[in-house]
């Protein structure tokens, strides 16, 4: 349907916070929502998005509803990261007055550039003694992040989201720069937006977390995300009240899928049940023809079969873009399947069937007959309910999985200066040791004109006519050597021994 002027309305603007791990996003949220509650993520991070409503009074007058994201800072999350940036309209990237600008700063804000999205810069934790703004902004300067009084244009508010100093000015800087971006919605058309989270729960079955970027949505229409779909009979607000209809820039739960939807895929909505098939046919019709002949790539690694089951899909996401930086040229974790969920019996019937495959779950319970199976069987479930933790625990076990591969080490180098004499494979030789050192009982590479010709075996060692087991860089030697090849003046023997590394 398209869209005509009169029905255009101003639109609230979708937040996204980013930044560092432990640069205080999450307390700023807390702060936000008037909460001093934890956020009850494990080791005191944010590993999922997190998305709310709050409302404000700007200077103008006019109350505002702003919707924030919440985005994790560690590294495993960058996908979660670029959609929450993809998501929003504006963005701001929390800097520690402290620490300055850390890995995940930079990473947060090419995902910011890439999507094109307008940023503020919030520098955090200003009521913390001793801190320095000016050395904090020099490091956003040394990052190419230019802000305002600083050689650039890019806002920036001071902030403690502790204390809340600076809060309503940075509410009245996003306002002002929503207003610059003139958002615009129109709620006579049917809903569509991102799917920004999902999971699977035991009682309540599959459900998604979304972001309407446009229209409106109300019980008894239908929706749909890939080739996945839901009857809208619950729908949950960010406070997990249920609510009749929600219109743009609302962050809702849609519970009832009928299969999982893929985070980060646009969902679109329809007023009957046919509109809603008519569009998952399309959607079938699209990937079948994209599906092109794939290359076979030959794994030429040895492989660790592993089954991963987490708790919403941008964990699982998280999990496999970890496993995938643990792989080496030796081994690597082959994921045969993954899920979201419990871990169940059939994972544990499948982990036995694929030579003794690892279980990993994440922030997920195993049910009772699966854990009685995987004891009987011997299958191991490995639970984690931080992403690194399961990234030290796996590069751990891959290490000590990974196949020991033969190294020769050079222990020494000598130039031949003469052949005293020959009997078959018995030499007689004179020479220089030239670096390390050459002992008694030693394998030797024979090179000439620096290309290797033979092999053979230090028999036995002189210096100054007494026997000696090794010669040192810099001394002269005699010495016995058996090889099938004949040495000549010139030659070089390096000695080597093989290890396993």
């Amino acid at each position: 349907m398209e869209t005509t002027n009169t029905n255009m309305k101003e639109r609230s603007p979708i937040v996204a916070i980013m930044g560092h791990i432990d640069h205080g996003k999450s307390t700023l949220l807390s702060y936000i929502r008037h909460s001093t509650e934890p956020l009850n993520e494990a080791g005191g991070i944010t590993q999922h998005i997190s998305a709310y409503e709050v409302e404000h009074f700007a200077t103008d007058g006019k109350k505002h509803t702003l919707t924030f994201i919440d985005t994790p800072g560690h590294e495993a999350f960058s996908g979660i990261r670029k959609r929450g940036a993809k998501v929003a309209d504006v963005a701001i990237l929390v800097v520690s007055a402290e620490d300055g600008v850390k890995p995940q700063t930079i990473e947060a804000l090419h995902s910011i550039t890439e999507s094109k999205t307008p940023y503020i810069v919030a520098i955090n934790k200003i009521d913390k003694p001793g801190i320095d703004i000016e050395r904090t902004k020099q490091s956003l300067a040394e990052n190419q992040i230019y802000v305002e009084g600083y050689g650039g244009d890019v806002p920036l508010v001071l902030i403690s989201a502790k204390t809340g100093q600076g809060i309503p000015e940075l509410f009245d800087m996003i306002i002002l720069v929503s207003q610059l971006e003139s958002l615009q919605g129109d709620s006579s058309i049917s809903a569509n937006g991102i799917v920004i989270e999902s999971n699977r729960d035991v009682k309540k079955g599959i459900s998604a977390t979304c972001i309407i970027k446009n229209g409106t949505l109300t019980k008894s229409m239908y929706i749909t995300s890939g080739l996945s779909s839901a009857p809208i009979r619950i729908m949950e607000n960010y406070l997990g009240k249920q609510i009749e209809n929600a219109t743009f820039s609302s962050p809702i739960k849609i519970i009832g899928w009928d299969s999982l939807p893929e985070v980060g895929n646009e969902f679109k909505s329809f007023k009957s049940r046919d509109e809603a098939r008519e569009q998952i046919e399309k959607e079938k019709e699209l990937r079948s023809s994209n599906k092109g002949e794939k290359e076979s790539i030959v794994d030429t690694t040895n492989s660790i079969p592993v089954i991963l089951k987490a708790d919403t899909g941008s964990s699982l996401e998280a999990m496999i873009s970890e496993i995938k930086k643990l792989t080496t040229e030796r081994i690597s974790a082959k994921v045969i399947s993954s899920g979201i969920g419990t871990i169940s019996e059939n994972d544990v019937r499948l982990a036995d069937g694929n030579e003794k495959a690892i279980i990993i779950g994440f922030n997920v319970k195993v049910d009772s007959p699966a854990k009685n199976l995987a004891d009987r069987n011997e299958i191991e479930i490995q639970k984690f309910d931080i992403i690194y933790k399961m990234n030290e625990w796996l590069k751990e076990v891959l290490a000590t999985r990974t196949p020991k591969m033969k190294v020769e080490e050079s222990t020494g180098l000598a130039k031949i200066l003469k052949l005293f004499s020959k009997v078959k494979d018995k030499q007689i030789i004179g020479g220089r040791v030239e670096k390390g050192s050459i002992v008694v009982g030693s394998l030797v590479k024979i090179s000439r004109r620096d290309v290797e010709i033979g092999e053979g075996r230090i028999r036995e060692l002189q210096q100054q006519k007494s026997a000696c087991t090794e010669v040192k860089e810099g001394k002269e030697f005699g010495g016995l050597i058996v090889a099938n090849i004949e040495i000549a003046a010139g030659d070089k023997i390096e000695s080597f021994i093989t290890i396993e590394k």
